[in-house]
This record gives structure tokens, C-alpha cells and sequence, in this order.
């Protein structure tokens, strides 16, 4: 990865991981690869997710730890265009963040540790509350049934890709672009280009 999309500020990672709605799980069984897409919530730069106790995604586990996890957010797309007056097809790109972990899958069975993983992807999912603590009784049996994964992280990659690695010409032309195509989505890239064309 060149090293001006890098990433590395943990607040900055966690932001993403916090607007996230789902991550792509990528497993792996006797040279056989296998993706799914889950619900999640990353506390302290650990993935926890859930599902039934029994199934594709849970035998891969048990027969090979070794997991991979993805998390992407796209922003603008840029057509070709955007940023060169040649005709080519070869300047089109899509901004985005993505965040990659490599790790291992660990099964959690304790269920008071089942409990904090579900109220934390609930205060996610649901900020608003209005729902009772997964300490009561009442979510024994649903705790009880379920299977409560983390992923222990070996390597954490975060790339955030806005252009800055075009020079000054290609970059304020698209910028000139997205302020006159000017949908929402493409004033919220502009702002990141921006930010991390400062941050260099």
C-alpha cells in the first residue's frame, strides 16, 4: 500500500468501524475460501460478532482460526473525466476508506462476556435504547443458543483513498467537478480530500 493512503490514528479507525452496519468475514477450509457478510461492533480494536452455534461459517471456524475481515466505505465515484481531458478510460477510481484485520477467531462462551458484546453492538445499532440489559434473566436462553465470535487482531491495515497522491492539476480538477455535480455524498468527499491533502 503506498503509505500516503495509510491510515493509523485509532480514533480515526474506530469512527469508521462505528458507522459501519456490517463487515465482510472472509474464512478459509482446506484451500477453500469462503466470505459472509455480519453484524458487528470493534471495541478496542476487537471485532465481535454473532450467529448460530452451528453451520458453514462455525465449522470453518473450528477447523481454521486464521480469519480475514473487511470493513469499506465508499464515497464519490470519479469518472475518468473528472480528471483528465485525454478520453481515456484510465483515470476513473472510487474514493473510499476500507479497514482489513487479519487475525484469529476466538469462540466466546462465557455468557456474562455474551452479554457485553450484545449490549455494545445494541448501544451501536440502536443508540436511542429503549431495550432491557442483556444481564437479565429474561435473554438466558437467546445467549445461551447463540455463538459470540471475536477476532484478535495480528494486523490491522486502514487505507483512505482521496487523491492525495494526484498532483496539484488532477486533484483541483476534481474537486472543480464535485462542487458542480454537488450531491451530497460528493460534498462529503470533497471535504476528506481536502482534509487529508492537508495532512500529508
Amino acid at each position: 500500500m503506498k503509505q500516503v493512503f495509510e491510515i493509523k490514528d485509532k480514533e480515526i479507525i474506530q469512527a469508521v468501524f462505528d458507522r459501519a452496519e456490517y463487515g465482510t468475514l472472509a474464512l478459509s477450509e482446506d484451500g477453500k475460501p469462503y466470505s459472509v457478510p455480519v453484524n458487528f461492533v470493534a471495541v478496542e480494536d476487537v471485532i465481535y460478532f454473532h450467529g448460530a452455534q452451528k453451520g458453514r461459517k462455525m465449522s470453518m471456524i473450528s477447523n481454521n482460526a486464521s480469519v480475514s475481515f473487511s470493513v469499506v466505505e465508499n464515497y464519490a465515484l470519479i469518472p475518468s473525466y473528472f480528471s483528465s481531458h485525454e478520453g481515456l478510460a484510465c483515470p476513473a477510481t472510487q474514493f473510499f476508506k476500507s479497514i482489513i484485520i487479519d487475525g484469529d477467531a476466538v469462540v466466546i462462551e462465557s455468557r456474562n462476556k455474551k452479554a457485553k458484546m450484545f449490549d455494545a453492538l445494541m448501544r451501536k445499532l440502536q443508540p436511542e435504547g429503549q431495550y432491557r440489559s442483556f444481564d437479565e434473566e429474561v435473554y438466558d436462553t437467546v445467549l445461551s443458543a447463540t455463538a459470540v465470535i471475536k477476532i484478535v487482531p495480528k494486523e490491522i491495515c486502514a487505507k483512505f483513498k482521496f487523491g492525495q497522491h494526484l498532483n496539484e492539476e488532477r486533484f483541483m480538477m476534481i474537486i472543480e467537478k464535485l462542487r458542480e455535480r454537488g450531491d451530497t455524498l460528493d460534498m462529503e468527499t470533497l471535504h476528506l480530500m481536502e482534509a487529508l491533502r492537508d495532512n500529508r
